[in-house]
């Protein structure tokens, strides 16, 4: 934790594991109300990225970055958001290389060529530049095929024609989803905070509904791509899906509503898989030869794979999949070599 010379605001970067690979995880530009809640979500997140890349199997550990905006509107502005962006880029650069940063909340790909200014440890860079720019596609593409996986286990088939699907959140990577499945012949009802969405929703003929609505309706898919910890004891009472998968992070409001989806007879995808296409497609990046989308993108549909493995250990276990995803990641992470020293 450092506060930047050129801005004078917090930089922290967390690093939780390098056991299967230096540590990877975004760069999160936000407003907190003080510093232990800025150092504690990069705690947090740093864990979860840890656990995202072991259970997709990747060369890498988990770490997180946080750049603590002194208020809401500072961000947006050039100069500031400039020195910022340097100042965590020399934060970075300390820690030698045992944490890659990539763009997260409140950043962009352009904010990483910026960073890219103070340190080389940056991925998710323009293609101009090498990289492989905005990873909400790869994304999506990972929830939509596991949107197919759980289809596939709740009706027989992993076709999303005639399927309703509700989405709630159509931002970078919500919008991307609900056009993937729109295109695959579902039929979507969708919501967002943002009114201006209403027009994408009119673009795919879906039905515009409240966000609580969302949560509630009677159709095969509910698939949360907003804000964390919507799936608390008393909204999962509500929920009408039988399968809930999306983009969110930190869907659960606490690990013990994994069981209570389980004895509702809901699947839960667990976010961590899912959402993971971003990350795998990053990694491609970081592999000798350089950055190739069509491996990138053969990596991300294997989101599939490891998906209908964890329904059938939690099966075979008699565990919910939350329990199953993570005896694999902990499996993968002891397998792993315990020689971090050679990237601290």
């Amino acid at each position: 934790m450092r506060r930047g010379r050129r801005s004078g605001c917090f930089t922290i970067v967390a690093v939780h594991s390098t056991a299967r690979g230096p540590a990877l995880g975004g760069c999160r530009l936000w407003h907190y109300a003080d510093s232990r809640a800025a150092v504690r979500d990069a705690l947090r997140l740093s864990q979860a990225m840890t656990f995202k890349s072991a259970v997709a199997g990747l060369p890498l550990g988990g770490g997180k970055g946080v750049i603590m905006a002194p208020d809401p509107t500072v961000a947006g502005e050039r100069d500031w958001r400039t020195d910022a962006l340097r100042d965590f880029g020399d934060t970075v650069e300390l820690l030698g290389g045992s944490y890659v940063t990539a763009e997260d909340v409140g950043t962009s790909s352009r904010d990483m060529e910026t960073i890219s200014l103070s340190t080389p440890h940056v991925t998710g860079l323009s293609r101009r530049l090498g990289g492989s720019g905005d990873p909400s596609p790869w994304t999506a593409l990972g929830v939509q095929t596991g949107i197919e996986v759980c289809c596939e286990r709740v009706f027989g088939t992993p076709s999303l024609a005639g399927r309703t699907i509700a989405i709630s959140g159509l931002g970078n990577v919500g919008g991307r989803v609900a056009s993937a499945c729109a295109e695959a012949g579902a039929t979507l009802l969708v919501s967002d905070i943002d009114a201006r969405k209403r027009a994408l929703a009119e673009s795919l003929n879906a039905r515009w509904v409240e966000p609580h609505e969302a949560l509630s309706a009677p159709v095969d898919v509910f698939a949360p791509c907003a804000l964390g910890g919507l799936l608390d004891h008393e909204s999962v009472l509500r929920l009408a899906a039988p399968i809930v998968a999306g983009a969110a992070n930190n869907q659960l409001a606490g690990d013990e509503i994994a069981s209570l989806l389980v004895q509702r007879g809901i699947l839960w995808a667990p976010d961590f898989v899912v959402n993971a296409g971003g990350i795998i497609n990053i990694s491609v990046e970081l592999e000798e030869g350089g950055y190739d989308p069509r491996r990138a993108g053969e990596l991300v549909r294997g989101i599939g794979v490891t998906l209908q493995r964890i329904f059938d250990d939690a099966q075979a276990r008699a565990v919910s999949p939350l329990d199953a995803a993570m005896l694999l990641a902990r499996a993968r992470l002891a397998e792993a070599d315990s020689g971090d020293e050679e990237w601290i």
